[in-house]
Order: structure tokens, then sequence, then C-alpha cells
């Protein structure tokens, strides 16, 4: 088995491949885990972009109902990688606080919850008065879910990495592959130095450099930014430490760290030159850091990281893995969203699945 791309989606697909006792091999055109991974604030949610309710306007309730849960028991499960493996990454438990804003107000929010209370989903409405009693912040209400989780992305990819490799995955980076030949009966792989891996099947985890077949309609590339605070006294973080995002336009989300800082993104654009993108990191930055203050407010924070990086937006807020049209016996693994890492451990169970020739019970919500 081939895999191209050795971010965290490659990285989860290819300990799943070798823990199933695949051949596998993985290819990078960059040197290891220096991609888009190292961008990820790895906020690990169920819940997804598109809340409940409106994706069951878009897609239905059941299938709704089936991505709801699916997130749910991927989160689970990767919690059981990480333990599985050994993985030093930083996993913590967390609740998700998910805030009122211009995009679902209170009402949105209390019907939201008790949808998902009905699919069995471990969520709540906090109403305006519980919601400052409990945490200092004033909005209208907001949705208190379980089953969320904060890590480091970069110590998952490494550990991903050396758990497959001690399985007897081979990995080669920084080597690009230039041409793909894909038949019914297999895949060879051309690197731009003219060595060729031929495999029964491909496995493209590209990230948002995407091969040309995939198709691009489906999804929309932005860029977004993120800031890291130096660290704080424990006592002047938020009850519970919970992940904190809103349902607004431009968003927020924060969550901590370890160390105590408060890691926090948002302001996405539609920029999608690198250049550009760097050079708007300062403003943005200013601009997050902001929001922060205001929605947390007595608190003296200072700006200690930026950064910003790419980020793939889908209609319904769901990944993109499926076969690719026109080449038999090739995966896209595409993140789509603020689930990028939940929907990579999707796709490591979906691929397990695809190599075996075997159809996930799930799949047709990734297409």
């Amino acid at each position: 088995m081939a895999i191209v791309g050795a971010g965290v989606s490659g990285a989860l697909v290819a300990a799943r491949l070798a823990d199933d006792g695949h051949d596998v091999v993985m290819i990078d055109r960059r040197p290891l885990l220096t991609g888009s991974t190292r961008a990820s604030t790895a906020m690990i949610q169920f819940e997804l972009d598109t809340p409940l309710t409106k994706l069951s306007d878009q897609i239905g309730a059941k299938a709704a109902a089936r991505a709801y849960l699916r997130s749910y028991r991927a989160v689970q499960s990767l919690k059981q990688v990480i333990k599985r493996h050994g993985i030093s990454c930083g996993w913590r438990d967390r609740h998700a606080l998910y805030l009122a804003g211009n995009e679902m107000g209170w009402r949105g929010l209390e019907g939201e919850a008790r949808q998902r209370a009905k699919l069995g989903l471990p969520s709540e409405f906090l109403a305006q008065g519980p919601l400052r009693d409990r945490f200092g912040i004033d909005r209208t209400g907001a949705t208190w879910s379980e089953g969320a989780a904060e890590l480091n992305p970069v110590q998952l990819a490494a550990g991903c990495l050396r758990a497959a490799r001690r399985l007897g995955a081979r990995i080669y980076a920084p080597h690009e592959i230039k041409k793909v030949d894909a038949t019914g009966r297999g895949v060879d792989l051309t690197t731009s130095e003219g060595a060729v891996v031929s495999a029964r099947r491909a496995i493209f985890a590209t990230g948002y450099e995407v091969v040309d077949p995939i198709p691009k309609g489906a999804f929309e590339i932005t860029s977004s930014w993120a800031i890291a605070t130096k660290p704080l006294d424990p006592t002047a973080l938020w009850p519970s430490r919970c992940l904190i995002w809103e349902a607004a336009d431009p968003y927020l989300y924060i969550r901590t760290t370890p160390d105590n800082r408060i890691v926090a993104g948002g302001e996405d654009s539609g920029l999608t030159d690198p250049d550009r993108r760097d050079s708007a990191t300062t403003n943005k930055a200013m601009q997050i850091l902001a929001k922060v203050e205001r929605l947390l407010p007595g608190r003296k924070l200072e700006l200690d990281y930026a950064w910003a990086g790419a980020f793939a937006e889908s209609s319904t807020g769901l990944a993109h893995i499926a076969p690719i049209d026109g080449w038999p016996a090739c995966l896209a693994v595409l993140a789509c969203g603020g689930n990028g890492i939940t929907f990579s451990q999707i796709a490591a169970e979906l691929a397990s699945r695809w190599v075996r020739g075997r159809e996930d019970p799930d799949a047709d919500l990734f297409r």
C-alpha cells in the first residue's frame, strides 16, 4: 500500500494499515512534519462546523445523524489509537462550549442541543444566566458537550509515523511524486528522481495540495490565523479549561495548552497567496487577541506566537474521503474544516476497509 503525504492524515492512515498487517510505503514531498499539520490548533471535537440541525436540512436527518455519531465515535477511537501505540502528544479530555453568535442565536442552540440529545450525544443547553455564572461569559446561550479533547498535532503525527515504522512501514521524505499511472491492477508512482513505487492501492493524503483528479469544486481553500499567548497563572484560565468556539462569522475559538497558554484562532479570509497570507498575520493576530480579551475580560494576555495556514471548507462541513474518479485503486483524503484530525481518524477507518475491498457503512457521507 502506498500513501502520498505524511501529515497527520497520512500518519494515522499509515499506522492503521501497518497495524492491519499491510506492507506500507509512504512518500512526502517535504521533510517530515513540516507541512500544514504544524499549523493545526488541534481542537478535537465531534461537533462539526455545520450544526446538526442545519446539516439535517442539507443532507437529510438520517445522514446528518450518522455523520455526528460517526464523528463522536472517531474521537473515542483516536484516544484508543494514541493509547495503543503509546503516543505522547498531550491528550487532555475536555468539554466543549459552543457560544451563540451572529450565525445561530440561543433559540437555535437550544434546538441543536435537543436534537443531539435525541441521538444520545452528550450535549445540553446553557441559558444566559448559568453561562455567565459558570464561565463569566456574557452570551445569550451555549451548548455544553462532553467528548472533546486537545493535543499537540505534531507529536500525534510523529507518534503515528514511529508506530507505522515499528510495524514495518517504509517512509521516504523529501521525495516528490511527479507521475501517477493508475490502472485496475494497481498504481505506479514515479518520483522526481525517476524512482518508481508500484503498489496495489494508493492513498493520497496530500492536504490542501490536492492531486488533479480530485473534484476541486467540492471545497474552497481559504486562509486562517492563530495565536498562542504567553503562559498564564492557572487561576487565570476559565473553569474546566473547556474548548470554546462560537456560532459566528467571523468566528473565534480558544483552548488551553499543558503549559497554561491560550491558543486562539479564526478570522478566516479568502486569501490564497501565501505571501499575502503571511503579511496579514500581525494584523490578524491582534484582532484575535482583542476578541479573546473581550470574551474573557479581566485577564492580562500577552501575545507570544502567531501563525497562518491554509484551510479547506466544504459546503456541508464534511470531509472528502473517496475513491478518485478515473484513477482506479486510488483513494483521496481531504479532511476539510475545523474537524481535520477527527476526519483523519475516520479516513484511517475508511481506508482500512477500502484496501480490503469492503465498503464502510458511512462511506457515502464523505463523497
